[in-house]
């Protein structure tokens, strides 16, 4: 079953049409936002819809922004990328650090042009901290210290990232109730704000200034109403992964010389995406093949947790099974556009 039924084009260009002509309270031009777990249809639906309303995709993803990371983030392939236009996608390398403020910078000037083109921009992935980025804005917070950072990482190394995590707790109890204990970038980031300013990061994220975002957006939340659905499919997707290739990717980053020269590859923010990390430690000699493809199976799956849970905090969202409501999707859709 297709995720949504094909408009008639004229149909299509009257709402268009319908949507520039017409007077609306909101003169924000629109944008699409889909949103949702992994493996939950977003990129069939975000292609099919781009297609139909002459769109372009804006990318929301942390992982899709590495080069090297094709098979492991199911990144869209030369096929799909080739039938609409595709932003935010390898622009980094994997020793690269990619900020959420670098991305939501990136993304309003990608959606900018997009607009400027009179083109529909489509936001689609399942990064929330890149979507609350570019949504509602981020702190402003003290730049990034790299001496600083360094000196975090050897402590984490030498003390343990849980002694770090409990310093954290001691100086700033809200943001370490937020931050799991092996975030190890989180923390480092936080402790970094604490001793670099003497305030508690949770306290400049309370001081944030929010701007109004130029666009009106349809927030739309991808999800099986079965999670056992969404398990069988992640589990079908990894597996499919395998047999493209997806070791042979990680062998290849492996064999990165700016991952090899690295201290410690692994805390880097490209080989924490799902998948990746449990491939390291496999091709590392950690684990047996079966033992590789349950943890990746089971990181997968607390992701999608995980995006769930943040999914649920975005109370304008509006949720829909993409499978079994299509036809509310293409409603949505309609009203949306006028």
């Amino acid at each position: 079953m297709r995720f949504a039924q094909t408009f008639a084009s004229a149909s299509l260009s009257h709402a268009l049409t319908r949507f520039v002509c017409m007077p609306s309270v909101d003169t924000r031009p629109p944008a699409i936002a889909i949103m949702g777990p992994t493996a939950s249809g977003k990129t069939a639906l975000a292609l099919e819809w781009a297609q139909r309303l002459r769109g372009e995709i804006v990318s929301v993803d942390s992982a899709l922004v590495y080069r090297g990371l094709d098979i492991g983030s199911a990144k869209p392939d030369a096929a799909e990328r080739a039938q609409v236009p595709h932003h935010l996608i390898d622009v980094r390398d994997p020793h690269e650090a990619y900020s959420a403020a670098g991305f939501a910078r990136d993304a309003a000037q990608a959606l900018a042009d997009i607009a400027a083109r009179g083109a529909m921009p489509l936001l689609v992935g399942g990064t929330g901290l890149y979507f609350r980025a570019l949504l509602t804005g981020l702190s402003e917070m003290p730049a990034a210290d790299p001496a600083l950072r360094s000196a975090l990482a050897q402590e984490g190394a030498e003390r343990g990232w849980d002694a770090l995590h409990a310093e954290l707790a001691a100086v700033d109890p809200a943001a370490a109730a937020r931050i799991r204990p092996g975030d190890r970038q989180r923390i480092s980031r936080a402790l970094e704000v604490w001793r670099l300013t003497g305030k508690p990061i949770s306290r400049w994220q309370q001081a944030a200034a929010r701007k109004p975002f130029p666009f009106r957006v349809l927030k739309l939340a991808l999800a099986p109403a079965d999670r056992a659905v969404l398990h069988a499919r992640i589990a079908a997707r990894f597996d499919a992964m395998l047999e493209r290739g997806f070791l042979d990717e990680v062998r290849r980053l492996r064999a990165d010389p700016h991952l090899a020269a690295h201290p410690a590859p692994m805390d880097l923010p490209a080989l924490r995406a799902v998948g990746y990390r449990q491939a390291w430690r496999h091709l590392a000699g950690a684990t047996d093949a079966v033992t590789f493809r349950e943890e990746a199976i089971a990181a997968t799956r607390q992701l999608a947790k995980r995006q769930l849970t943040w999914l649920r905090g975005e109370l304008d969202a509006r949720w829909f099974d993409p499978r079994a409501d299509a036809r509310g999707l293409d409603a949505a859709l309609q009203i949306f556009l006028g």
